[in-house]
């Protein structure tokens, strides 16, 4: 009888969306019936890594089952995303950034897995601007004065990326065709070595993370251009966004998000969804996430698929525009 009430008693507890098994009732087997998988492309401690890793315990929680996550690196994410398609044991799921998302195939034709038609949306769980960022001697004292001494440097300035048909790269090529400017392209392996090229009077522009650019700002060895959003984030509401900075028409977001195999029943992708987004919405992930430089979304599967959609068509229009293409 104690034991009853204990158990009784920590169930009262569990949070409201704690209800995710289900014994079919709605169409679909009983799942989880073993431990959850979410596989991330990036290392230990990159934010998708993070972002998954605070998602897991709750959920874990919620599921009555292990929630493990495992990082398989390599091609942009590209591998997780990859190998997240081609499972078929409805136990695995994927942490994804935008690009594996939308414009993988695009950017290579010969990548093995199509997004828009392997990869089943689950959630988005985030989005973030990312800060339009140059050194501290940069000239103008505004954005639109620096600005316009980019136009004036023509191809002698140069800006840096995390690699080629990355967000930051795509984005950057469409401010160039937006704002009149035409600094060279230099890819590096990730965006702390942006960053530090920048430091050392490599580079004399970069769009990075929130998280990674105002740190560097708040100690005075970088300075904020704005934020690429058409209006001001909540994440650093004291930079102008490009639509103040007079680039009309300018829009530009990362995002992370939840996806599963094609092949994971509908039933499941939709109560998944439900708890995710829940999950994320709920004011203890809300502070966490922010934390961690993402404004919470916590959409709908249909939500996901809707922006998966707009992205694609988006980035893959300044892809062909401007010729870009994988390595």
């Amino acid at each position: 009888m104690i034991r009853r009430r204990v158990l009784l008693l920590a169930m009262a507890t569990l949070p409201t969306w704690a209800t995710a098994q289900n014994p079919g009732k709605d169409g679909a087997p009983p799942w989880p019936t073993r431990p959850i998988r979410i596989i991330v492309g990036f290392p230990a401690g990159s934010s998708p890594d993070l972002t998954a890793r605070t998602l897991g315990e709750p959920l874990s929680r919620a599921l009555g089952q292990p929630v493990i996550i495992e990082n398989k690196v390599g091609a942009g994410g590209n591998i997780a995303a990859d190998y997240v398609a081609r499972a078929t044991d409805d136990h695995t799921i994927g942490l994804m950034i935008n690009g594996n998302m939308t414009i993988a195939k695009l950017l290579n034709p010969k990548l093995n897995y199509d997004p828009l038609k392997d990869l089943t949306p689950v959630s988005l769980i985030g989005v973030s601007p990312l800060v339009l960022t140059a050194p501290v001697s940069a000239p103008g004292a505004t954005a639109q004065e620096f600005l316009a001494a980019a136009r004036s440097a023509g191809d002698k300035w140069s800006y840096g990326t995390p690699g080629v048909g990355t967000v930051g790269h795509i984005g950057m090529e469409w401010l160039k065709s937006k704002a009149g400017i035409n600094p060279v392209h230099v890819p590096y392996p990730g965006y702390p070595q942006v960053a530090n090229a920048m430091l050392s009077g490599q580079l004399q522009l970069a769009m990075l993370p929130p998280a990674l650019a105002m740190a560097q700002i708040k100690a005075g060895k970088l300075r904020a251009i704005g934020v690429t959003s058409s209006g001001r984030s909540t994440l650093v509401p004291e930079l102008p966004s490009m639509t103040e900075a007079g680039v009309q028409g300018f829009s530009l977001e990362i995002w992370n998000a939840l996806a599963a195999p094609n092949s994971l029943p509908k039933p499941v992708v939709a109560r998944l969804s439900a708890l995710i987004s829940n999950i994320a919405r709920s004011p203890e992930m809300r502070e966490k996430l922010f934390q961690q430089g993402w404004q919470v979304q916590g959409t709908s599967a249909e939500g996901l698929a809707n922006r998966v959609r707009a992205d694609t068509a988006l980035l893959g229009g300044v892809i062909s525009a401007r010729g870009i293409k994988a390595e």
